[in-house]
């Protein structure tokens, strides 16, 4: 399905950007995938400047790799991959929700971000909304460079969502877990809710991609 560009265009560069990006996360442009800039710009309709600005942006967020001999491609999503990229989220979003409690901040995004999942109507708004989800627990934790690191795996984090989904769709076992969690965040459980919150992301991707 070919994207149509919206009129006006605020910018040309940000709209080929998430429309790769969410080409990315719903398994249309699978892992491995070359990305042709001219294939590209005659899809959406620009000129391939703000097509090459676009991948060199995704190749920084970790999901499209640029090579001098192959080009730009989707990156590959392997056990390796997951399990590195996992590791950041379990060293550091577990901390940063407990600080968010600890804090008494708001979970109300926590709680809307479940019902826009529950209300889905496609993987992608699933995905998008499961990102939402743990991005308002760990946000509001008071340190803003927790925050952003964080937020630089968040794309890497949702295509080896992707992938896992694409192979077992264990949404509906994720959402359950996601309702624990914010259970017990909104109860003030501190330490409860941050070992929930390991525990689902270490049972994640150790069922989607076992350790060797």
């Amino acid at each position: 399905m070919a994207f149509a560009a919206p009129t006006p265009i605020p910018s040309r560069t940000q709209y080929v950007l998430e429309a790769i990006k969410h080409a990315i996360l719903t398994g249309r442009l699978a892992p491995g995938k070359a990305l042709v800039e001219t294939e590209l710009a005659a899809q959406y309709g620009v000129s391939k400047t703000p097509v090459r600005e676009a991948l060199k942006t995704l190749a920084g967020t970790g999901l499209v790799v640029m090579s001098q001999y192959k080009g730009a491609t989707v990156r590959t999503v392997d056990a390796a991959m997951a399990h590195e990229v996992y590791d950041v989220r379990l060293l550091l979003e577990p901390e940063a929700l407990r600080r968010t409690i600890a804090r008494g901040a708001s979970l109300d995004a926590a709680g809307q971000a479940l019902a826009d999942a529950d209300d889905a109507v496609d993987q992608a708004e699933r995905s998008l909304a499961n990102r939402e989800f743990h991005r308002a627990l760990y946000l509001p934790c008071g340190n803003p460079l927790l925050a952003r690191m964080l937020d630089e795996v968040r794309d890497q984090a949702a295509l080896v969502s992707t992938v896992a989904w694409s192979a077992e769709p264990s949404w509906r076992r994720e959402a359950e877990e996601h309702r624990r969690i914010l259970g017990l965040a909104r109860a003030g459980d501190a330490d409860g809710a941050a070992r929930a919150l390991h525990d689902h992301i270490a049972s994640f991707v150790e069922r989607a991609f076992p350790a060797a």
